[in-house]
């Protein structure tokens, strides 16, 4: 007796209140609202916890940018990154959520209000917990086009740049795609568009951004130089540049299975896939890189890993583990192809972002309608090619128009001097780097 009052008043405590009053105990059925409040928490649990996943991304972000470009620029970068999630949740909170969440009669976008009006006091809280897995997801594309913008760029205009693909440029295209999780309901996903975790929404947003900020900017100093050729610019760091792809690829394993915003076994799935085409997206890479190059390269094989990571966030969730590794092998060799016919073509993309994410994006797109596992048809297919197409369109064109305008105003590329001098010093009055001596071959 006293056994069971003494289990009767844990019980209570934990929040079960359905407890056995006689001799049979509680089941499955009989404590069926204690569970689904258990599941509930649990579902906030893992959410928030996969939103803080998604935010030690940026720190991969700022290393890997930060490795692949030269000493002079490192402080530029973090200024960059910090911004980016700074000033881009402040964008989200106060428009860009509502934009791509809100109410929609037309199918296009819309709105329930500013300044995450969804929330009162006394309401749901689930938007707290939506929202903050939201815009770190919105923080992600908008700092991919840091990395293909580096080591040329004012800051004053990243900074208007950062404020606008938060507030307007990625919502409208997540509204098209996921506008229904929430409140909203986008032409694309009524389609039967799949992206699971963002290979479109999130990584082509970014990339496609990217290679328009890019072309407008135009290459860094000595990149092309007439009659000869390509010039290297090599990275300072390559070791920091591994560390961020380690501290991505854990990152997206809250990217990815974090996407089901729900604490179950669909999970188990969904980092096995993730796992193994960044594997197999690395491996592809390195030995694309070694026959192509003559060594086994590693820009290109931690870009494969990254690009197997992009690949598979659309179709994470709908596909098998073989497709998984042969989704992220072609990924692995998309990624050397591509970058080098973005140098080849003279557009300069100092850490490969636009191949990365931008191409590897519209990959993993298309391989989750050919890759379904639920089935493929040609109408699949063609759902898809509409909104890799639908992403570019928009992504590439509003912001070739926005780094248009802000060139033309508060001005987008830095002088030649200030190039040549590092970013560091003449944007933001530093050194990363106070007691080694910068050689004048980095200078350079």
């Amino acid at each position: 007796m006293k056994k069971r009052i003494a289990l009767t008043l844990l019980l209570t405590t934990i929040g079960l209140s359905s407890v056995w009053a006689g001799d049979e105990p509680p089941t499955v059925f009989s404590n069926k609202n204690a569970i689904d409040l258990v599941q509930f928490h649990a579902d906030y649990m893992w959410t928030l916890i996969a939103a803080a996943l998604v935010f030690f991304m940026q720190a991969g972000f700022a290393l890997v940018e930060c490795g692949f470009t030269r000493a002079k620029n490192s402080i530029n970068i973090m200024m960059k990154n910090l911004m980016d999630f700074s000033i881009g949740s402040l964008a989200f909170w106060a428009i860009g959520f509502g934009i791509m969440f809100g109410v929609t009669q037309t199918g296009w976008f819309g709105t329930s209000g500013f300044f995450l009006s969804d929330f009162t006091p006394g309401g749901d809280p689930w938007v707290l917990a939506f929202w903050m897995f939201q815009v770190v997801f919105c923080a992600t594309a908008a700092t991919i086009v840091s990395g293909a913008m580096a080591e040329r760029t004012k800051f004053t205009g990243y900074l208007l740049y950062s404020i606008l693909i938060s507030a307007l440029i990625y919502p409208v295209f997540g509204s098209w795609a996921w506008g229904g999780l929430f409140n909203g309901e986008g032409w694309l996903e009524k389609l039967g568009f799949i992206d699971f975790a963002g290979s479109t929404v999130v990584h082509s947003v970014g990339g496609w951004a990217g290679l328009a900020g890019a072309i407008v900017l135009g290459p860094r100093l000595g990149k092309y130089i007439k009659g000869e050729g390509i010039k290297p610019i090599l990275g300072h760091n390559m070791p920091l540049a591994a560390l961020g792809v380690f501290i991505l690829w854990l990152g997206w394993f809250g990217f990815n299975p974090g996407s089901t915003t729900a604490a179950n076994k669909d999970i188990a799935l969904i980092f096995v896939n993730t796992n193994l085409a960044a594997a197999a997206g690395a491996v592809l890479a390195m030995f694309t890189s070694w026959i192509k190059f003559g060594k086994p390269e590693i820009g290109m094989s931690l870009n494969g890993g990254l690009a197997g990571l992009v690949a598979i966030t659309a179709p994470c969730a709908t596909v098998s583990p073989l497709s998984a590794v042969i989704i992220g092998a072609i990924a692995g060799i998309i990624v050397v192809f591509s970058v080098i016919f973005f140098d080849r073509i003279k557009i300069d993309d100092p850490v490969g972002a636009i191949s990365v994410h931008g191409v590897n994006g519209a990959w993993g797109t298309l391989a989750a309608g050919i890759f379904n596992m639920g089935g493929t048809s040609a109408k699949i297919i063609g759902v898809q090619l509409l909104g890799i197409g639908a992403c570019f369109i928009w992504t590439f064109g509003a912001s070739f128009i926005m780094f248009k305008l802000i060139d033309k105003t508060i001005v987008l590329r830095v002088s030649p001097e200030e190039e040549v001098e590092g970013l560091d010093f003449t944007e933001h009055g530093g050194n990363s780097y106070p007691d080694f001596e910068v050689s004048s071959y980095a200078q350079q």
